[in-house]
This record gives C-alpha cells, structure tokens and sequence, in this order.
C-alpha cells in the first residue's frame, strides 16, 4: 500500500540561505518537517519504497513551495535531520516552479509551487484515499480504510488554521488519540498500523 504524508510548515522557510544551525528558530521549525521526513522514509536498514513526504513551505520570504520526497526513487539521502535540511537548503537556493510543475533536484527529490489545496487536487487525480490528522477525528482502524494508496495531511508544531480546515472540507478526518501528538510520532504510529496488515 502506498502512504503518502503532506505535513504543512506554516513558518517554514521557503527561500532563501537555509541556516542549518538554527533549524528550530530563524528557518521556522524546519527540524519538525525533516523529522518527519526521517520517520516517514527510513528504515533501519534501507528507505521505504510505498512512502512519499511533501512538504509545505509557507513562512517565506517570497512564494511558497513544496519540496516532495519519493522513497520509490530516493537515492543519496541519509536518516539524519541536518543532512535532509541540507538538501532541503540546496532547494531553497532555485526559484520556485510553477504551480503543477515539478522540477527533479535529485533522484527522488523534487519542488513545486503551489499550497495544500494543489496536493489535494493531485491526489485526488491519482486516487489516493485523504485523511487529516485531527485530534478530535474519528478514531482510525487501519483495517478499515485500506486502499492501493493512502494520504494523510498533517501540521508542524502548530495547529491548522480555520482557512485550512474550510480547505479540507469534504476530506476524513481521522484521530490517533486525544493527546495531541507530534507529526514524526503520528507517521510512526500510521506505519506500524499499515504495515501490521500487509
């Protein structure tokens, strides 16, 4: 079954020098979308080849972008946080592509323009089943929501917006429990669920 995670950066630099040093404070919570990255893809020995992770970079300067990463064709990337900012940084240097242009930067990393609504349109065009992570969502079953691909929208360390939630009209909203949790945690979780009915 193919996962796929959009996880939005709502201070998320977007261009720009990308200060690795500082991932949590100047380039807008960066660490929490490269953790995620590590948790959505890697393996203890290897990179999830069913997984995909899009990353919303909306905190400026300038428009936003999108940076995707596809573990079917990953290739040069290493399980380590700074290292996946590292080549998030090298994105951030390029001018953002047209929104529903997606430029290669490396084997199995690429950047668009465009917002969450842009990712939904595309998934739904490929069939893929949408969650959002919401704590007061319905409890998830994986055994109930199987499908040939499968998306799941999450936030940063920041709640969605009420702009954001009019957006995801119409999609299910699932929970993975009344606590809160952080978005790496919850791919962890959405694994071990998918996985334990393959």
């Amino acid at each position: 079954m193919e996962r796929r995670f959009a996880i939005i950066g709502h201070r998320a630099q977007s261009n720009g020098k990308l200060n690795l040093n500082d991932l949590a404070g100047s380039a807008g919570r960066m660490d929490v979308l490269a953790r995620s990255v590590n948790t959505g893809l890697f393996l203890s020995h290897g990179i999830r080849n069913d997984s995909q992770i899009i990353l919303h970079l909306l905190g400026g300067p300038g428009p936003v972008r999108r940076i995707c990463f596809d573990g079917q064709k990953l290739r040069g990337v290493h399980p380590d946080e700074r290292a996946i900012a590292g080549h998030i940084g090298k994105a951030l240097k390029d001018p953002v592509p047209s929104i529903g242009q997606h430029v290669e930067l490396h084997p199995g990393l690429s950047h668009s323009g465009g917002q969450i609504e842009q990712t939904i349109t595309e998934w739904n065009r490929d069939g893929v089943r949408i969650f959002v992570l919401d704590a007061n969502g319905s409890p998830f079953d994986s055994k109930l929501h199987t499908a040939d691909s499968i998306g799941f929208i999450l936030s940063d360390d920041k709640p969605f917006t009420e702009d954001e939630f009019t957006t995801f009209e119409g999609l299910e909203r699932i929970s993975l429990g009344n606590t809160w949790l952080q978005g790496h945690s919850c791919i962890s979780i959405i694994h071990h669920q998918l996985d334990s009915i393959n």
